[in-house]
């Protein structure tokens, strides 16, 4: 755990000692539906842009003022902080993501610079057609920046290390379906934002030696049960400061979470269909589901089988695709019972008003839970309105 932590605490010199490692090229991104395996296959590592609170005095004359995470990886840019970095892509989602890498590569002309088009009705009848020749595009213009030829058996083995990574990142947040679970829901996001920095074949290896240890740790304390929904994070602070008050995040339905593991590459002859069909069928940022609406229900199912007590939806502040579709998450955790806080927050943490609310939450829960006897009963308390009991056999 503590590796993992730190490379999360010092990405950008993991980053660099990388590359002086194996000479290789560093490719940001900030959205999650970007093809990674390509950039893999093509001896690149690809690393998220990851927000982080700090003063800024530079992005305003270049960047409207609103969506401070996307502003501070502008900054971090400007700062020369992200100045090993070699090249960025962006693919289509917000775009507030869209408005920050514009403004980046305008920064630096001389950066390899690349647009995924991934198209926001995911079901839609042409929509996979669309992104294959998209994933072909982007393989022809990785192979001239880096000057490595895509061969399938490099793609083959890109797909199964990312496929072992998702496959170990669901075997984590497995352990936390247990009564008493054995991770913190801190631990398990510090582990996921690292692994979106680290070499995949690395974090594999530091993963698989963390879930041998883990499994064998006595049973966790007794919490109450939350499920984290909403904006992405860039740290763990919510996570831990909810432990610090009685609770623990046993589930997350996050972009930058359990979305961003959960389904795997199907094997198929035609590889670049596999890849486009794997990041369409994942489970969808709103950005991507506002047709179909596919995610309330996944939300729920989420909520079930992890048998969450309760819901904390964190909003980043300005965040319009998560505004827009609160609504209907609100509808749905209204219509099924499910106690829920919601709040807004920047790239920091609003700890004195967002700890006495949380804690209100986790106590208002917290006298219906009942896991000595194998029963959990949520308690009468909801966000909008009361909520009746409901039963539920661990």
């Amino acid at each position: 755990m503590n590796q993992f932590q730190e490379i999360y605490a010092n990405r950008h010199d993991y980053a660099r000692a990388w590359k002086a490692r194996t000479g290789g090229k560093v490719l940001g991104y900030i959205e999650t539906y970007m093809p990674e395996e390509l950039v893999y296959a093509a001896g690149a590592l690809p690393v998220r842009l990851l927000a982080r609170h700090a003063a800024d005095d530079v992005t305003d004359r270049q960047m409207h003022g609103n969506c401070y995470a996307t502003k501070d990886m502008l900054r971090q840019f400007i700062q020369g902080e992200y100045g090993y970095i070699d090249g960025l892509v962006h693919a289509e989602g917000c775009q507030w993501a869209f408005h920050c890498y514009q403004n980046i590569i305008n920064n630096r002309p001389d950066f390899f610079n690349h647009y995924v088009f991934v198209p926001d009705y995911p079901d839609a009848r042409t929509s996979k057609n669309a992104l294959r020749s998209e994933m072909e595009v982007f393989k022809t213009h990785l192979e001239q920046w880096t000057g490595t030829e895509i061969t399938l058996s490099a793609i083959d083995r890109a797909i199964d290390i990312y496929n072992q990574n998702r496959g170990l990142l669901r075997r984590l947040y497995e352990l936390r379906k247990a009564d008493f679970p054995v991770v913190r829901g801190s631990e398990a996001m510090e582990i996921m934002l690292a692994c979106q920095v680290m070499d995949k074949a690395e974090a594999n290896e530091k993963l698989e030696a963390f879930l041998e240890e883990a499994e064998t740790r006595a049973p966790g304390e007794d919490a109450v049960r939350i499920m984290l929904i909403g904006s992405e994070t860039w740290d763990a602070e919510l996570e831990k400061l909810i432990e610090s008050l009685g609770g623990n995040v046993v589930i997350d339905e996050l972009d930058n979470g359990s979305s961003y593991f959960w389904n795997e590459v199907v094997w198929q002859k035609d590889r670049y269909m596999a890849l486009a069909r794997r990041y369409l069928e994942r489970p969808h940022h709103p950005v991507k589901d506002n047709n179909w609406r596919r995610r309330p229900e996944h939300i729920f199912r989420l909520y079930e089988d992890w048998q969450a007590d309760c819901a904390v939806i964190a909003k980043q502040i300005y965040c319009h695709p998560h505004g827009t579709d609160n609504y209907v998450v609100w509808k749905l955790l209204r219509e099924r019972h499910i106690p829920y806080h919601f709040f807004e927050r920047d790239t920091t943490l609003p700890k004195a008003e967002t700890s006495t609310r949380i804690e209100s939450l986790v106590s208002m829960v917290k006298p219906g839970v009942n896991r000595i006897s194998g029963i959990n009963k949520v308690g009468m308390f909801s966000s909008v309105i009361p909520s009746e009991p409901r039963e539920a056999t661990r």
